[in-house]
């Protein structure tokens, strides 16, 4: 494994990259994942980075982790600059770092799941003036945070709004699906309170209107940021953790990738 680094304007992002050997030439490139931790948008829980990040790295794909910005600096849609910038350069510098330049996912937990899902809904959006090099091939979204309505998480949605009405209305994801958003896997626990499974249910209603592909599984009981669901992030619930290996077959058949 090497490790990379670089600045998506002031986010750092740290990436696991697999190691090139000239006698694996299937594997010349690969897909990569960025990771956004979850954390209300006020901190970047720890069982949401690494841990993941090696999951994946054992599936074989590159995985980042972006460090974006939380707590007064969450305002302003400076987390979602952050997180196009990342896919951007990861883009550009794909022949460099052996990545397939069209199998970059974005993959998310809580509040770093609405940023995911926000880059994945917003990335077009004129107003915004992001590059089409920015949008993400596909969305993995963990109990994602999606509305700013009913069923809305107050303190993710706070910090990252501002309290700017204009930016509520935008950022409630369930009103801002088109068929341009790319395709997402999406997961929740019923037992989730607090990020109501509503969020996923508003999302994915929205996602079947547009016909944008997606693939939803729920899990019977459960909590909220459980990770990989594993010993490790001391949050083990294996009923949930199938999420890992069903999201790996998704990915996988998304990108025509072969471990």
């Amino acid at each position: 494994m090497n490790i990379c680094s670089f600045a998506a304007h002031d986010a750092p992002v740290i990436g696991y990259l697999q190691d090139d050997h000239d006698r694996l030439v299937a594997h010349k490139k690969r897909p990569a994942v960025v990771i956004c931790a979850g954390g209300a948008y006020r901190w970047l829980s720890p069982r949401e980075k690494d841990p993941v990040a090696l999951r994946f790295l054992a599936m074989g794909y590159h995985a980042f982790l972006i460090e974006y910005s939380v707590g007064e600096r969450a305002g302003e849609l400076r987390p979602l600059r952050e997180l196009a910038e990342a896919v951007r350069i990861i883009r550009r510098r794909a022949g460099e770092w052996h990545i397939e330049p069209e199998h970059i996912a974005v993959l998310g937990f809580s509040a770093g799941g609405h940023l995911a899902a926000s880059l994945a809904a917003l990335w077009h959006r004129p107003e915004l003036g992001l590059e089409e090099d920015c949008r993400p091939d596909a969305a993995v979204l963990c109990y994602p945070v999606i509305t700013t309505g009913e069923f809305r998480h107050e303190e993710s949605i706070e910090h990252v709004t501002g309290g700017d009405e204009r930016l509520r209305e935008l950022l409630s994801l369930e009103n801002q699906v088109t068929p341009r958003m790319p395709p997402a896997f999406v997961w929740h626990c019923t037992g989730d309170e607090s990020v109501p499974v509503e969020n996923t249910l508003l999302l994915t209603a929205a996602m079947q209107r547009a016909k944008v592909d997606y693939e939803c599984h729920l899990f019977s009981g459960g909590a909220h940021g459980i990770s990989v669901c594993n010993q490790e992030v001391e949050t083990p619930y294996p009923a949930a953790s199938r999420w890992v290996e069903l999201c790996e077959a998704w990915l996988n058949a998304r990108f025509g990738f072969v471990p």
